[in-house]
């Protein structure tokens, strides 16, 4: 069953594009027409799309890897925070910090001195500062949970990237296609789809628009994580009864009987190999041949 329909994205204005004279050449598969000197996206194509990208994402948080959410556009940014954090995922909101990707330990450390001013909050050193230094720390901690504090949870590269506006976030989509991170996003009509691995092609400047795509691709998301969830409780119930089975096994006593059968079973087995044994013998020894009859014959005819 499709995850949405033509008239929830029609209510969503998802098929409006740019003017025509703002277009980009690359997008010219995903058009299905221009009215009124505006281009009207392929609604079909954007379905078979959603269709795509939603699968991809739902296999990679049901793998148990992270999807960092970009989108620093006003109009999008309260969407994308709202629904990442129901699916805990990473996402930036605010200015793309540079070498976000490309120069992540030092991004790491930066996270890290956060946790640090919150450990001195907690145990004491924070009390001890001067009035001056307390601000300074404090404003600070404020800066870097601005930028930061929406990736805290995100230890190491992120598997995939999803962007609203690939042209407004040109410097996220460079850095990824550097170090081959896949990257699901929303195309316009006025941006370029071939750097993007899965592309949807969408209004991405109405927050309706923004709101119905984001929500798909994050219910995705969550089956992912449910799934992941599933597989994971069925594991530990599977070992959790093979542990029962073995300690039952390690405790539990073979009733005489079953000996008593198992050492009928034995005897009967050897003595059939000895009968079998015997009878290999007694084929083995030749009989005598006619050529020796013969021979004893004629000796008995010359006597």
């Amino acid at each position: 069953m499709p995850r949405t329909n033509f008239k929830e994205l029609l209510d969503a204005g998802v098929h409006f594009g740019h003017l025509k004279r703002k277009w980009n050449p690359a997008m010219a598969p995903y058009i299905f027409m221009e009215r009124n000197g505006i281009h009207i996206i392929d609604l079909e194509k954007t379905i078979e799309k959603i269709e795509e990208a939603a699968s991809a994402m739902k296999q990679i948080a049901r793998s148990g890897k992270k999807i960092l959410f970009v989108a620093t556009k006003k109009q999008a940014k309260e969407i994308v925070a709202e629904n990442a954090k129901k699916v805990n995922m990473p996402y930036v909101t605010e200015r793309w910090p540079g070498g976000m990707l490309t120069n992540f330990p030092t991004i790491r450390k930066a996270v890290k001195k956060m946790s640090s001013i919150d450990k001195m909050a907690t145990d004491g050193t924070f009390a001890n500062l001067s009035k001056r230094e307390k601000l300074q720390v404090t404003r600070q901690r404020a800066k870097l949970e601005k930028n930061l504090g929406s990736i805290i949870d995100l230890t190491r590269l992120p598997s995939a990237l999803f962007i609203v506006d690939v042209s407004k976030e040109h410097i996220a989509v460079k850095e990824a296609k550097r170090l081959g991170i896949p990257i699901f996003a929303m195309v316009d009509t006025n941006s370029d789809p071939t750097n993007i691995d899965f592309p949807i092609p969408a209004n991405d400047d109405a927050s309706k628009s923004i709101s119905l795509i984001v929500e798909i691709l994050c219910q995705a998301i969550d089956e992912g994580l449910n799934e992941r969830k599933t597989d994971k409780d069925k594991d530990k119930d599977s070992i959790k009864d093979k542990k029962i089975i073995r300690k039952e096994l390690e405790t539990k006593e073979i009733p005489d009987s079953l000996i008593e059968a198992i050492a009928e079973e034995e005897e009967e087995e050897e003595e059939e190999e000895d009968f079998e044994e015997e009878n290999d013998s007694d084929e083995t020894e030749e009989p005598e041949t006619d050529d020796a009859f013969e021979e004893e014959y004629d000796e008995e005819e010359e006597k």
